[in-house]
């Protein structure tokens, strides 16, 4: 017999779920939380209440698993200082361009510069991937912004423009953005217009689009950060990052064992911005798949960054941990890691990660060390 909606939401904290209605895409993905699609990433909203339980203005939160900073940004919108740690480099690039502070008359007059450009003729021979995966015209194109990205001071950002704008110039379908298996290179019908569809065959409306985007949205940033308040981001593995300081606590939302390959999702940022590829460092990826020797090497991972990455908080720091542990691993990987826990708040998960059926929850796993 299928569960109330009573007792289904009977555990819930609902100071920690929200609706469409309530929390509609434009809320959960505003300022620069959408510079770049990230897949699994939790909401700003979630991070925003937790930290105010759990951490005050001015203590310095750590991040392990940073992803795509989502614990950075509203840690600056908090007034709390942070630093993130992820092994993926375009996670880093991305976070690092979401929470730098700019001089902003330099990164308007830059972009608009960059976005008067978008057009010219550009040298570079396409990879094996660039000729597969894009049509012609917009090879040359992305090839051409690539090559002027260096003639100036934030290219950085330019390189996210560069990497939005390559993922919505693939030549994949326009509902299937986060998996794209094969090229399509025939027109299809397409079930999010409900309409026959044709393959991008340029990429320049995506380069001035996003480019004037990413202006706005961190022009908005900068609007609301707090003053004074600043984020680090490691390029490194957590598991062996030797750390310089001390963190009030800690706020991550670690991998889920075979359900994503951090690198793989972002492929066109690495090849067009030629980063350096560590995906055999990562812990849970989707290759790896969800055998019993998978789902251990997985743990062992999460153990050994949860222990490295406690040994730099200060005594009685929290340790929050947002998971979907349907596995029930959790209680061996914090007891391992010389975790205790305090609470466990269960929270709905509304459309975490693209399109999903049915309901979805998650926890929030409140620790300290022994």
């Amino acid at each position: 017999m299928a569960p109330t909606q009573e007792a289904l939401y009977a555990g819930i904290d609902l100071a920690l779920s929200w609706s469409e209605r309530d929390l509609p895409e434009r809320e959960r993905t505003r300022h620069v939380h959408r510079l770049h699609p990230y897949l699994g990433k939790f909401i700003p909203q979630l991070v925003e209440i937790l930290l105010s339980r759990y951490f005050k203005a001015g203590e310095h939160v750590l991040d392990p698993f940073a992803g795509s900073g989502t614990t950075l940004v509203q840690a600056l919108e908090s007034g709390l200082d942070a630093t993130g740690v992820d092994v993926a480099a375009f996670n880093c690039l991305l976070m690092g361009v979401k929470t730098r502070q700019y001089n902003p008359f330099v990164l308007e007059r830059e972009l608009r510069a960059a976005h008067s450009r978008i057009g010219e003729r550009g040298a570079g021979r396409p990879s094996a991937f660039v000729r597969r995966w894009y049509a012609p015209q917009a090879a040359r194109e992305l090839l051409a912004f690539r090559a002027l990205v260096d003639d100036y001071e934030h290219a950085d950002v330019l390189r996210v423009v560069l990497a939005r704008a390559a993922r919505s110039a693939r030549r994949t379908t326009h509902f299937d953005l986060d998996f794209p298996r094969e090229p399509q290179l025939e027109p299809y019908w397409c079930h999010k217009h409900r309409r026959e569809c044709r393959p991008v065959e340029t990429a320049a409306q995506f380069l001035r689009r996003y480019t004037l985007d990413t202006l706005a949205r961190l022009k908005a940033f900068a609007n609301v950060r707090a003053r004074g308040r600043t984020a680090s981001v490691i390029h490194g593995d957590v598991r062996v990052e030797p750390f310089a300081q001390l963190f009030d606590g800690m706020l991550t939302s670690p991998p889920y064992p075979g359900l994503i390959d951090y690198h793989e999702q972002h492929r066109y940022a690495y090849e067009l911005l030629t980063l350096d590829d560590r995906r055999e460092l990562e812990v849970g990826a989707a290759a790896a798949g969800t055998s019993r020797a998978a789902l251990a090497a997985y743990s062992d991972g999460i153990v050994a960054a949860l222990e490295n990455a406690v040994a730099s908080l200060r005594p009685g720091g929290p340790v929050l941990i947002v998971v979907n542990d349907r596995r029930d691993l959790y209680p061996e990987i914090l007891e391992r890691a010389g975790l205790r826990l305090e609470e466990r708040l269960r929270r709905h998960v509304n459309r975490r990660t693209g399109r999903r059926a049915g309901e979805y929850f998650e926890d929030v796993l409140v620790a300290r060390a022994r």
